[in-house]
């Protein structure tokens, strides 16, 4: 039986729980790699990682380093991002430290191939020409920051627009250093601005098969909403939903109740709590706060990517109803597999059809639960990212 090659998996936070998109696209991506390859994971942290959570993602590694940002480091680097050019994103997660540390682990398992997810961690691997090398921009970060300019405190706004700026810079900089380069969808590619950037491999996410089942839930919920909610375009979406949709949805006559499922709920989530509205956090099994609700809702007007939760929601077989801007990584076709609403008013008006007259939109539902089953599997999409890794296979 032929030998499993090496390759090195870099991360910037351990890949479990599942709670934030970079872990859920790293644990998939690591579950399937670990078929053909032996993975060394290498992952820095600032919070300590437990034991169990070390034992779910040591079934697929062969072996695992994880290196702790310390607050003193990162006081350092605060200052080197300051007085430098590098974004705040690339200098949080690096230390010198760490990076030689790194070299010792390559030069000791050999790897035929390094795997970057984010350009957070690229620093540590950019000039190691003799390995060949895949960055995952997995977003284009760049463009997530400078729409959160137009949403933040005035004065935020000025390390938003520096911090846009820099990531454009880097995004385009470090594309160089690396022999091929994914990203989670089309909308993304183009914003990054490269002159190659259609080099650029499209890797999409996927969806765990479990997400297909039918659980024995009751549906007590009109309207939910998921994600991790210490995340500023979640939180956005969530505040809208409580504060502008759901008044109007209750003052036109159509009694619901909200529930907001995902962890870590920041203050302003956990001030929606009420009567109409349930605030969870952390969920063990997310599929049951779908299952509870008849409706997803998601208005989602900043943030970049392919969205983890509509692809869940999907699933699920629920109604979805979200912005044109969320869905243009997924690909849905409003009306047919999905809802699109542009503004407060379309989202009271799409909401409101789908409770009064449910039927007519039970069809785009179970459309809309074929079109996850049928192009967003794991296994299709990490095909494409095998190919890359190990293109003699």
């Amino acid at each position: 039986m032929e030998s499993k090659e090496n390759i090195l998996f870099i991360v910037s936070r351990f890949p479990y729980p599942l709670e934030k998109g970079d872990k859920l696209r790293a644990f998939y991506q690591l579950k399937e790699l670990s078929k053909e390859f032996n993975v060394t994971l290498i992952c820095t942290t600032d919070i300590p990682v437990p034991a169990q959570h070390q034992q779910i993602v040591n079934q697929f590694c062969d072996q695992i380093h994880i290196f702790k940002l310390t607050k003193a480091g990162l006081l350092f680097q605060l200052l080197k991002t300051i007085l430098g050019s590098k974004p705040l994103q690339v200098h949080y997660f690096y230390r010198k430290s760490i990076h030689r540390k790194i070299k010792a682990i390559i030069a000791q398992s050999k790897p035929k191939h390094i795997y970057c997810q984010l350009i957070r961690v690229s620093e540590y691997v950019k000039n190691e020409h003799l390995i060949p090398k895949t960055l995952d921009y997995m977003d284009a970060l760049s463009k997530g920051m400078e729409r959160r300019i137009q949403t933040e405190s005035w004065y935020k706004k000025w390390f938003y627009r520096l911090e846009s700026k820099r990531l454009k810079q880097y995004e385009r900089r470090i594309f160089d250093y690396f022999e091929h380069k994914t990203i989670i969808s089309e909308q993304d590619r183009k914003l990054i601005y490269h002159p190659d950037n259609q080099d650029i491999v499209i890797i999409r996410n996927g969806i765990d098969e479990s997400f297909f089942e039918v659980l024995p839930v009751e549906k007590d919920y009109e309207l939910v909403f998921t994600g991790n909610f210490s995340y500023a375009p979640n939180i956005e979406a969530a505040v809208c939903l409580a504060e502008e949709i759901l008044p109007r949805l209750h003052k036109n006559g159509i009694n619901c109740r909200l529930l907001l499922s995902g962890a870590s709920p920041a203050k302003r989530i956990l001030e929606l709590q009420s009567k109409h509205i349930t605030v969870t956090g952390w969920v063990d099994d997310i599929r049951i706060s779908y299952q509870r609700s008849r409706v997803f809702v998601a208005p989602l007007f900043i943030g970049t990517g392919l969205q983890n939760k509509l692809l869940e929601a999907m699933a699920s077989g629920l109604p979805c109803i979200t912005t044109p801007l969320s869905n243009n990584a997924l690909g849905g076709i409003d009306g047919e597999n999905i809802l699109l609403a542009e503004d407060i008013d379309s989202f009271v008006e799409k909401i409101t059809q789908v409770l009064v007259i449910e039927g007519n939109f039970s069809s785009i539902a179970k459309n809309g639960k074929y079109y996850i089953e049928l192009l967003y599997s794991w296994e299709k999409q990490t095909s494409k990212l095998l190919k890359l890794l190990h293109p003699h296979s």
